[in-house]
């Protein structure tokens, strides 16, 4: 179902998206990039984007109601989670914390963003094969530095194989079995802990997922539902 359009060095793939989107590229286009020179992620962070990572944004334009797209980032990250799981030691794992970070043995090793364009979705995903950032403010990790080995294209090859199989089933069956899929590798119901939403920090123990894939955080307020923040465990 995909279409990929190789390029050696973009800014941007979601732009590069994007703007192939506004020109009426089909579902199923996928822009892969060996370097970027303006990677970005979530609240426009900047994304370390070097040669030797995986750096991918896929087009879809699905006729889906604009209050369940928010399931594609939890989607994206199973699928994401499922090609890491693939190219490490089989006794290595790959958990997920809302709403989209991968992480292995605590580090994060992929950063996925979602956008619209002209009834679009635009689905980035970077993942770190051989580099990670130094000075993020928060554990990163590769594939090749957690015993994995990989190919960029092997791995971009999984992602997308990944992304197709979890895509039929939320089509065919809905968020539930997805939404079961991500719990299990999920932090256990009852973790301490900590969104930050704006100015507003909300303390609490992990009480899973809406069935919308809101988080939900119990407080000493009652059951608080997250819909969009920063999330700190332990």
């Amino acid at each position: 179902m995909f279409t990929i359009r190789h390029y050696e060095k973009l800014g941007s793939t979601n732009d590069e998206a994007r703007r192939l989107a506004e020109q009426g590229a089909p579902h199923g286009t996928v822009v892969h990039a060996d370097e970027q020179t303006a990677g970005r992620g979530r609240l426009a962070r900047a994304w370390y984007s070097p040669p030797g990572n995986l750096y991918l944004s896929i087009l879809l334009r699905l006729d889906t109601p604009p209050a369940r797209l928010g399931e594609l980032s939890l989607l994206t990250a199973l699928a994401v989670a499922d090609t890491v799981d693939a190219l490490l030691p089989r006794q290595i794992r790959a958990s997920l914390k809302w709403p989209n970070d991968v992480l292995v043995d605590g580090g994060k090793i992929a950063g996925i963003l979602l956008e619209h364009a002209n009834a679009a979705i635009i689905i980035g995903v970077g993942l770190n094969v051989l580099h990670a950032p130094h000075n993020a403010a928060y554990k990163t990790t590769t594939i090749v530095g957690s015993k994995g080995m990989a190919s960029v294209d092997s791995a971009r090859d999984l992602l997308l194989k990944a992304v197709g199989a979890h895509l039929a089933v939320w089509l065919s069956e809905g968020f539930a079995p997805i939404r079961a899929a991500w719990l299990a590798r999920a932090h256990p119901i009852g973790t301490p802990m900590r969104a930050a939403m704006g100015n507003h920090i909300a303390e609490g123990q992990f009480a899973g997922l809406d069935d919308d894939g809101v988080l939900l955080l119990d407080t000493a307020e009652g059951r608080k539902r997250v819909v969009a923040g920063d999330i700190a465990a332990g």
